[in-house]
């Protein structure tokens, strides 16, 4: 760094023609841009300027080193101002990270209407329920649901779903309506491969009643599990942003509406920076705006 700083003095002493000048332009005194070309001279073992009291002169090793030098600095300046540009205005390449199921039913629509606003940043999303680090795999930020674990990152909420319990008309027609959480023991429960099998139900006295389901069927994603509900293979306990059109049209019913379910956070991530580039800022508010209010998967 100290071998760039002097040559940096050193083209400025030359565009200059004096050390006066150069120094006032760099702010540094007189002094001190003599020692950094003294330096240099010495590191390189080459006398670069003739100085008298009148004038500065280049030598030969001093001529050749002006030219080279002066192109390199021209090209970390306008490294620089590129820079400056990605800092000042959302542009650029940005990676996401999102959950399978929430990606294709709710980013998808999301991220065509984003790329409309924000033209000069292209997206590059990857939907995957595997957790990511983002840091190691290089995303510039994630959607994430649930519990926050790696405090390492900055967080902000864009959204809130609340879990349904829920079964098709024909399930309940068959097998009868579930009157307390504690009646799903004798229902074939439709299982979430990455969730615990217990559903936890806040009674309307506060009591929290665990139950222990089982069922035929355990699925990795949501809107499989869905499906299957819909065709009369069980009861779902499920985040609503999977199956709020479904309870919409009557495809499948809300049961045990009195007790409540937890409400889940919709996270974006990304990783702790002194300065937020202006792409994932974009994207973060983009999303709180979108989701931000009530949103449609709370409408059933």
């Amino acid at each position: 760094m100290d071998a760039l700083t002097d040559i940096a003095v050193f083209v400025r002493v030359v565009e200059r023609g004096s050390f006066t000048l150069a120094a006032g332009d760099l702010a540094l005194s007189r002094a001190v841009v003599s020692k950094y070309l003294s330096r240099l001279e010495d590191r390189l073992g080459a006398r670069l300027l003739h100085r008298t009291t009148r004038r500065l002169s280049l030598t030969e090793a001093g001529a050749a080193l002006f030219e080279a030098s002066r192109g390199a600095l021209e090209r970390i300046e306008e490294a620089e101002a590129a820079v400056a540009q990605f800092q000042s205005k959302p542009r650029g390449r940005l990676r996401v990270s999102a959950p399978m199921s929430f990606g294709i039913l709710h980013l998808g629509p999301a991220m065509a209407d984003f790329a409309r606003a924000y033209p000069e940043i292209t997206l590059d999303v990857r939907l995957d329920d595997r957790f990511v680090n983002l840091v190691e795999d290089g995303f510039d930020v994630a959607v994430r649901i649930g519990a926050l674990t790696d405090s390492s990152l900055v967080a902000r909420k864009v959204a809130t779903t609340r879990a349904v319990a829920c079964a098709s008309p024909g399930y309940l027609a068959e097998h009868g309506e579930p009157e307390s959480p504690e009646d799903l023991a004798s229902h074939n429960c439709l299982v979430y491969s990455y969730l615990a099998d217990v559903w936890r139900f806040t009674a309307p006295d506060g009591r929290e009643i665990p139950v222990a389901v089982k069922g035929s069927l355990r699925i990795n994603n949501g809107i499989v599990l869905a499906e299957a509900a819909v065709a009369g293979h069980g009861i779902l306990v499920t985040p609503s942003f999977y199956v709020a059109p479904l309870l919409r049209s009557g495809r499948l019913r809300q049961i045990l509406s009195r007790y409540k379910l937890k409400e889940l956070g919709i996270h974006a991530v990304y990783p702790q920076r002194g300065h937020v580039p202006p792409k994932v800022r974009a994207f973060v508010d983009f999303l709180a705006q979108r989701f931000g209010r009530k949103p449609d998967w709370e409408k059933y």
